[in-house]
């Protein structure tokens, strides 16, 4: 049998396939339909200092091959998750990474502390690209802004970082090297592509903050170029995040160069996806002769 576990600098993984924030609740809403503890990790919704409403309906609306999300990071607050989430998560037999935003350094700063300092907690992941609040990809978009940030967090948090990086960005790969000269253990490759509905007959925007984040299979072939781009120019580890929802597209994110995966949006109308790719993973590999999944991580062969 071979290996699935990864290594991502100072964070160890059992397997590849995650969870992404925001499309898997608090663990504890699934725990009836999926084997939480068979999962690489769990990534929860991400939280932030303060409780937030998010934003007005519409917040998700269909569109061909994939969906619109203006959520609004939409969550209780750092308090109730500590509070109430984390002693559930924290019983979860696999890696808890949770997902943090702030409107500003001090705040990823200060949520990254707090949160790395309870029990229970494998990592942190640092939301710097989120499409649908004020100030959201600020830090992703900046290099500099980005660097400092990661910086600021790392030195404060005794558990690895993650950074979750925009693909809204000329060059991602100036982003994810920042990142990785911050010290994060990791970047996340892609967050949602920007993007909007209309409702012509009506003359509106469908979404209630007029624009959203676009996922699903449509941003596949975005999310693999972002992964081989940051694969060819850095040497942080990558978890590929993008329209993943087959064993292909798992083994395509891999030989691109990510060393784990996050399901997102797949999960939505397949809750046991995750589970039967950990299944399918085995057979893959060995279609390949590779005796693990780090094998197989960047053995994209590029023409000559």
């Amino acid at each position: 049998m071979a290996s699935l576990s990864v290594s991502l600098n100072r964070l160890q993984l059992k397997n590849p396939i995650l969870v992404a924030s925001g499309t898997f609740g608090y663990a504890r809403e699934m725990e009836g339909i999926v084997d939480c503890a068979r999962l690489g990790g769990i990534l929860p919704k991400t939280i932030t200092a303060e409780p937030r409403e998010g934003n007005a309906p519409w917040r998700t609306v269909e569109v061909s091959a994939g969906l619109l999300n203006s959520i609004g990071l939409d969550n209780d607050g750092v308090d109730a998750f500590i509070a109430h989430h984390l002693p559930y998560l924290s019983q979860v037999e696999t890696a808890i990474i949770v997902s943090v935003a702030g409107r500003t350094e001090a705040e990823y700063v200060a949520l990254s502390q707090r949160i790395g300092e309870c029990q229970g907690v494998a990592a942190v992941e640092l939301n710097l690209s989120c499409p649908n609040v004020s100030g959201g990809v600020d830090f992703g978009t900046d290099a500099e802004a980005c660097r400092r940030v990661v910086a600021a967090a790392r030195a404060a948090c005794p558990v690895p970082i993650l950074a979750k990086l925009t693909p809204n960005v000329t060059r991602i790969t100036e982003v994810a090297a920042a990142a990785a000269d911050g010290g994060a253990d990791a970047v996340c490759l892609i967050n949602t592509l920007l993007g909007m509905a209309v409702d012509w007959r009506q003359q509106r925007p469908l979404l209630g903050n007029v624009m959203g984040g676009l996922s699903g299979p449509a941003i596949k072939p975005v999310a693999l170029r972002c992964v081989h781009q940051v694969r060819c120019a850095t040497d942080v580890p990558i978890i590929g995040i993008g329209g993943i929802a087959t064993i292909d597209d798992v083994m395509e994110f891999l030989v691109a160069g990510a060393s784990a995966v996050q399901i997102g949006t797949a999960n939505y109308y397949d809750p046991q996806v995750s589970t039967r790719l950990i299944d399918q993973l085995p057979g893959a590999l060995a279609e390949l002769r590779a005796d693990s999944v780090e094998q197989v991580v960047g053995s994209l062969q590029l023409p000559r």
